[in-house]
């Protein structure tokens, strides 16, 4: 019960990481990406208002100067009509009482209203043109007898909500992603919960169903014909095929007790972990096929830090994908250990004469719940990867398949694990 609770607390604390690491990863994504939107929004919108004081400046220049000409009349209304009424953003002309006299794109007014109830409207507005823009006031011969005004084009105010609403957007999209990373999880979470349930039962099936069978062949219907010595060394065999299926099913609990939690990792020959489950497979080639050969091939490599149940266990699964998909009468397993990266890695590279992988399946093949078999749980990969990658440090990879020939290839650090 131990090992099973604290498997579970691992699986989940490891699944809960993962969480938090997304969604710190994609809310500093929100945060980051809303700062560069307003910096960029109002880097333009401060473009935009210089640009737009030039133009006022330079208005209030030329109509000065037409205004201080001897042909002032004409020209100045000309400069009026033309130019600064077809500005896009709101003027108003006041006298020198501060008055409007004149305006210009104010949103909701009509530039020839001059109702009482407008012109205070109007000066309202001229207050806070003032207070945003100043006032820009108009000589003609020494004295003052104009002031101009101006406020924000429409562009500008649209560019001022920009940001909000270019961070509304971010957070909806930050929300249907955590939403969806949720789904995918708990989706993959159910994946695994079933796949794990179902790779127990394979995994307890084989040893049980063998303890029946002895405990069926000391049975009285078997020994009866028997002399006492035979009797006696037939239970003597049967204890010890029987004490072989007791240490696969203690070796299975500890299997399934070390996942979710961080394993013991110890020095251990490579080349006697892969012997051991090749021997193992070996024994059932009468089950699985007459005609298969697994071949080993083992060079010289170094201890390494592994733990002898996982690591078993993920290789027995890839000798047990490459058994299912040779033939029974003409497989061959070959199975090469090296030294490879100048020293830094152990390699693993197993290959079979099968059916091979389609291209389409090969980029899957490591994802949770994906299988190209009809009876397949989608599993066995998934922990292989997992068992190497997060509890070992290492990689596997599909280095290449088509048929009569798939290749993969373990790979695990000589050394400390970083």
């Amino acid at each position: 019960m131990t090992s099973g609770s604290s498997g579970k607390k691992g699986m989940s604390g490891l699944y809960f990481g993962r969480s938090t690491l997304l969604k710190s990863f994609l809310l500093l994504g929100v945060a980051v990406i809303s700062v560069v939107f307003i910096w960029y929004t109002f880097s333009v919108i401060d473009v935009l208002k210089k640009d737009t004081r030039s133009q006022v400046e330079l208005y209030v220049k030329l109509w000065q100067h037409v205004a201080n000409s001897e042909t002032a009349g004409s020209e100045l209304q000309v400069i009026f009509d033309e130019i600064i009424l077809k500005a896009t953003f709101p003027i108003v002309v006041c006298g020198s009482d501060r008055q409007p006299i004149a305006w210009r794109n104010i949103p909701g007014i009509e530039p020839d209203d001059t109702t009482p109830e407008t012109i205070k409207q109007i000066q309202s507005v001229v207050s806070k043109m003032k207070e945003t823009n100043g006032e820009f006031p108009l000589y003609v011969a020494d004295e003052m007898v104009n002031y101009f005004y101006y406020g924000d084009s429409n562009v500008i105010y649209k560019l001022q909500l920009m940001p909000f609403i270019e961070i509304g957007i971010v957070v909806a999209f930050f929300i249907v992603g955590i939403v969806g990373f949720q789904n995918i999880k708990r989706s993959e979470e159910r994946l695994i919960w079933v796949g794990m349930a179902k790779e127990t039962a394979h995994q307890l099936g084989t040893p049980i169903s063998s303890l029946m069978g002895w405990l069926e062949v000391i049975g009285p219907g078997h020994r009866g014909n028997l002399s006492h010595g035979e009797s006696e060394k037939l239970i003597d065999q049967t204890a010890e095929n029987m004490s072989v299926d007791v240490t696969r099913l203690e070796q299975v609990a500890n299997r399934f007790g070390q996942i979710g939690s961080q394993p013991e990792l110890k020095e251990n020959d490579l080349n006697v972990l892969i012997q051991d489950a090749v021997v193992y497979f070996r024994r059932r080639l009468p089950f699985q096929g007459k005609g298969i050969k697994i071949d080993f091939n083992p060079g010289t490599i170094p201890p390494i830090k592994a733990n002898p149940e996982l690591f078993g266990w993920a290789f027995e699964n890839l000798i047990k994908n490459a058994l299912q998909s040779v033939d029974s009468k003409t497989g061959i397993i070959n199975i090469t250990t090296t030294v490879i990266e100048d020293g830094r890695f152990a390699s693993i590279e197993l290959s079979d004469n099968g059916k091979g992988i389609p291209v389409a399946a090969a980029r899957r093949i490591f994802r949770p719940g994906f299988t190209t078999k009809k009876r397949g749980w989608g599993m066995g990969l998934t922990l292989v990867k997992r068992i190497i990658e997060e509890y070992h440090g290492g990689r596997i990879e599909l280095k290449r398949s088509r048929p009569g020939e798939t290749i993969f290839e373990i790979a695990l650090p000589l050394g400390e694990i970083e």
